[in-house]
């Protein structure tokens, strides 16, 4: 089957509304991507699709309206190895905008230490089907004493079902591990299921840090938006349990999706998942500061 490339895809609304619940002071969006624009940083030939641009000055538009003063940038898959969009937008991001890269194994240990300095703070690796595989588990728990030498974390990216063969080589990483997206667990199968089961158990190793955004990707059914419950179910448990080693972010764009959710109210689940101020400003303030090593 052929892919389309020569059609944009819009993955956003870009009319997001004004969400009525007011975030604390240096509230981070901890998951995000940026689209070009293409014409200053175009995509790469091996991307599954063709997205609407959205570059770094709709996120900083968006993060405005959604009160939001702090953001981490994961490089998207559709700009492959060439992170300089990315980089571009933390430099014009006045200390409150850092990043995570896709690079290979492969790359120098200079590179590394020079996107350090540029302030990326980790590395992401994809375990999904949709997207290529490069490395065994094995080859890149052993780069994470790489990533050590350069004060780098691991983000990891898999199905849910793969968490049962991951997670003890995940443990014997050299650097903190972020998982994205709760997992990507199907949140329609509650909390006893064995893949939420494995997931809740590997956050007892505090190595282990969780992003709760992606209520929306684990309770894809578009009918259930924007309130999302089964997933908003999931990330307060997890909230709840270990509030120390959880972040959120919105995923905007929201690429390979089956819906375009709102930014709007995914910012108004919080209030669901994390339900006293003292856990909200752990998960938006207080975790992301730490992990991530704001300092504006």
């Amino acid at each position: 089957m052929s892919i389309d490339l020569a059609t944009p895809i819009l993955t956003y609304n870009p009319h997001t509304a004004r969400p009525a619940l007011k975030l604390p002071a240096n509230a981070c969006d901890s998951h995000v991507h940026i689209f070009g624009p293409a014409h200053e940083f175009p995509y790469a030939a091996t991307r599954n699709f063709t997205p609407v641009d959205a570059g770094k000055e709709t996120l900083f538009a968006l993060h405005k309206t959604l009160g939001i003063s702090r953001c981490v940038i994961v490089q998207s898959i559709v700009h492959g190895f060439d992170n300089s969009a990315v980089e571009d937008a933390i430099a014009h991001g006045e200390g409150r905008y850092l990043g995570v890269v896709l690079v290979p194994t492969s790359v120098s240990d200079t590179e590394l230490q020079r996107l350090s300095s540029k302030g990326f703070r980790g590395v992401r690796f994809h375990f999904m089907n949709h997207l290529a595989v490069g490395n065994t588990i094995d080859e890149i728990v052993q780069f994470t004493h790489r990533l050590k030498a350069v004060g780098m974390h691991l983000q990891v990216h898999f199905e849910s079902s793969m968490i049962h063969h991951i997670a003890a080589p995940l443990s014997k990483s050299a650097v903190p591990v972020v998982i994205d997206h709760m997992g990507r667990v199907d949140s329609l199968l509650g909390r006893e299921h064995a893949d939420f089961a494995a997931l809740f158990e590997l956050l007892k190793n505090p190595l282990f840090h969780v992003k709760v955004s992606g209520i929306d990707r684990i309770d894809s059914t578009p009918s259930h938006a924007p309130e999302y419950v089964a997933g908003v179910t999931l990330a307060r448990v997890l909230v709840e349990a270990y509030p120390d080693q959880c972040v959120w972010g919105t995923d905007f764009p929201h690429p390979n999706h089956t819906h375009v959710p709102s930014d709007s109210a995914l910012v108004e689940a919080i209030s669901r998942m994390a339900c006293t101020p003292y856990l909200m400003e752990k998960l938006l303030v207080t975790n992301p500061e730490r992990l991530y090593g704001f300092t504006s």
